[in-house]
């Protein structure tokens, strides 16, 4: 006897059940979305002819052609990169940016959550936040596809994210002040509530301590991303009795404050001290001597995070959770062998 499971018409959901798959994979079928595996295309298929499934027209959500950009703050080269790479890859699908600066923990959420669903964005580009579960809870209710950018903290497997490798920076930073033959060296640390910065500490204690040399406290100080941090630091470093003769610093900008307090002691770079920084802004190239630094991929990860927001619109369900692209160290004029004696 053939049962009525096997011979009746079938509900999505049931369908869904026999092959084995999610309800949204039968739908991708149902649809002709490309992004469905060739075996689990055929098997759908094949249930849903012989369970006689009724397809019905697809309604879809009408898209507005338009994508969020948001930020905690704006006023850094860091965002202006961000803002081109996401741009760049949404022109070319025919896209506009929306870009705005907002503080999640202050009351312009909600008018903020109400004006993207009001102007029907297809999907929301967040760079640097740390998201608690009621606020996930909230930007999951505009229905719409999310990716995180260099997200702070871990946001769980609630959304997509993309960044840096920045234990790895970390790591190869120090390595090569260590090749060179320095053995103190200084840590200037970043924003201790972003995840990135405790990632660019543990690849330098990682580095000193694969080279046999315990990590001193007193060489690690921290900052927060700024210039004027950098320059804190370097001088509270120089007036130890056993000071560093090179300084990793968490950012570019921290590097730069660094070479302000290094002339002001009268010390010369690198001759005297040698600075390693960390992105790789337009500034480390033309600055004297050129800052030795590691190069974040910002653009591409903007680029990368639009072009996942896109295969998101697209129905793919395939997309990692976690995309992480590798730094590169650049290496200019402020590094250099300690001087000897």
């Amino acid at each position: 006897m053939v049962s009525k499971q096997e011979t009746g018409r079938a509900t999505i959901s049931e369908i869904a059940r026999e092959a084995g798959v999610s309800v949204p994979t039968v739908s991708k079928v149902l649809n002709g979305h490309a992004h469905v595996a060739a075996e689990t295309r055929a098997r759908v298929e094949e249930i849903i002819a012989r369970r006689d499934y009724a397809r019905r027209p697809a309604k879809r959500r009408q898209k507005a052609g338009l994508v969020d950009l948001v930020f905690p703050g704006m006023g850094s080269e860091w965002a202006l990169e961000i803002i081109e790479g996401v741009e760049r890859v949404a022109q070319l699908a025919g896209y506009g940016t929306v870009v705005s600066s907002l503080s999640l923990d202050g009351s312009r959420i909600r008018p903020w959550l109400a004006n993207v669903a009001e102007r029907k964005s297809d999907g929301l580009l967040m760079a640097v936040y740390q998201l608690d579960a009621k606020q996930i809870q909230r930007i999951k209710s505009l229905g719409i596809p999310v990716v995180l950018i260099d997200p702070v903290g871990q946001p769980g497997p609630d959304l997509m994210t993309v960044g840096a490798a920045n234990w790895d920076g970390g790591y190869s930073a120090t390595q090569h002040l260590l090749q060179l033959g320095h053995k103190r060296i200084g840590m200037i640390g970043g924003r201790e509530d972003l995840q990135c910065s405790s990632a660019r500490e543990d690849g330098y204690s990682s580095a000193l301590r694969r080279a046999g040399i315990a990590v001193d406290p007193a060489l690690m100080v921290p900052g927060d991303f700024s210039i004027e941090s950098g320059e804190a630091a370097t001088r509270k470093l120089l007036q130890l009795e056993d000071g560093p003769t090179a300084i990793f610093t968490g950012n570019d900008d921290q590097a730069l404050g660094a070479y302000r307090a290094a002339r002001a002691a009268g010390l010369s770079i690198p001759e005297d001290l040698s600075i390693v920084g960390f992105d790789d802004i337009p500034a480390a190239e033309w600055v004297e001597p050129g800052l030795t630094t590691v190069r974040q991929p910002v653009v591409q990860m903007a680029e990368t995070a639009m072009r996942a927001l896109l295969r998101h619109l697209d129905g793919d369900e395939e997309l990692p959770q976690r995309i992480e692209l590798g730094t590169e160290l650049v290496v200019r004029g402020s590094t250099a062998p300690p001087r000897k004696g």
